[in-house]
């Protein structure tokens, strides 16, 4: 029958407590990634409005490399480039595509993919396109990169080793040590690949990332995608130009792609203003922080001294319960299942955000409290 296996697949995930459907955003925000709550900022619909008073296209009219190169893409790059202080930027579609295109373009055969345990599901997908084997290393363990860089070489490895890894896990809510991973890089020549997509607008100087300090280093690239923190869409690559230009020449995702909207990328430099000259709302945000892990802790939740704030329930059932039950007192948390997390650790993933205050933060405990009864 058509559709067999898929109806079969269906179920299965039904009896797991694994079966996902889309729904309405309804309550306070505690799910999204608008950490600065910048998705609705009128600034940003007036750069959109702005660029279309000068005639920019809502479309880009094809790949980057045919008609799609727009002034506003452009543009963008630039302006990304001088604020993280890289030498190139290139922007993409998505964060997840620029993902795939970094870990399937830019290691070469005889490399090897060192990577944290839990990197993002799109660098999964690069390495599975990879022209050199991934290897996984302890969760923000940089010993165990540098181990197993170290049992490469001494099993014959002689290309570069590239050490992939996030700043910030988006479900766990911790910070990797990127300071001693550079470390790690700089002793085997290595390559570093830090994805900042939760560190972008909200941490470092001047809300650069946790690697702002590493920027225009030659061997580290990184990525800061648009759609969270940011509040638009897409993602930057920041990098030195050699490898900016060698995707530009390599990177199928990119090459092979419909260009991102220039609306889209008028809308990300007004994003980017506004971190650079806001830098209030990301002291907002850090009190937010404070004040969720000072009302939360007593009820499991663990503080991570980020906005991302785990309350491991374990069970997927009695986690989407959990989740339905705090839904119905008006707040959005969402339960989060494997595969996106380990199995045993299904958890309500509580993201604080500027879209929330700490009166709605005290109310969302009461909210916990009672669902935990």
């Amino acid at each position: 029958m058509t559709g067999g296996f898929h109806r079969a697949d269906l179920q299965r995930l039904r009896e797991a407590g694994r079966y996902r459907s889309l729904t309405p955003r309804a309550g306070v925000d505690f799910a999204s990634n608008d950490y600065l709550g910048l998705a609705g900022d009128p600034r940003l619909r007036a750069a959109v409005a702005e660029a279309l008073e000068r005639g920019v296209a809502v479309g880009s009219g094809g790949s980057r490399l045919l008609r799609g190169n727009d002034p506003e893409i452009e543009a963008l790059e630039a302006d990304a480039a001088a604020m993280f202080g890289s030498e190139a930027a290139l922007y993409f579609s998505t964060g997840f595509a620029a993902n795939v295109a970094l870990l399937a373009t830019l290691p070469q055969p005889g490399d090897v993919i060192v990577h944290d345990a839990l990197v993002h599901a799109s660098m999964h997908d690069g390495f599975k396109l990879a022209r050199a084997p991934a290897v996984p290393a302890g969760h923000n363990d940089a010993q165990a990169v540098d181990d197993a860089i170290t049992r490469w070489r001494r099993e014959g490895g002689t290309g570069t080793p590239w050490i992939a890894v996030e700043s910030l896990y988006s479900m766990d809510g911790d910070f990797a040590p990127v300071a001693d991973l550079a470390q790690v890089a700089d002793r085997h020549d290595a390559m570093l690949l830090v994805d900042e997509a939760h560190s972008t607008g909200v941490w470092g100087t001047g809300g650069r990332g946790i690697a702002a300090e590493l920027e225009g280093r030659p061997n580290v690239i990184t990525l800061h995608t648009c759609g969270k923190a940011l509040g638009c869409e897409g993602a930057l690559v920041t990098a030195p130009r050699v490898f900016i230009d060698f995707l530009v020449n390599r990177a199928r995702p990119f090459i092979f792609s419909t260009a991102p909207s220039p609306l889209m990328a008028a809308a990300v430099r007004a994003a980017l203003r506004i971190v650079v000259d806001e830098p209030e709302r990301r002291a907002r945000l850090a009190a937010l922080i404070a004040h969720a892990e000072r009302v939360l802790a007593p009820l499991g939740v663990e503080p991570t001294g980020s906005q991302i704030l785990p309350l491991i329930v374990g069970e997927d059932a009695a986690t989407m319960a959990r989740a339905a039950a705090v839904q119905a007192r008006g707040f959005d948390v969402r339960g989060i299942r494997p595969p996106t997390v380990p199995p045993g650790t299904a958890r309500l993933r509580i993201s604080l955000t500027l879209n929330a205050s700490e009166a709605d933060v005290d109310a969302l405990a009461e909210a916990l409290a009672v669902s935990g009864r």
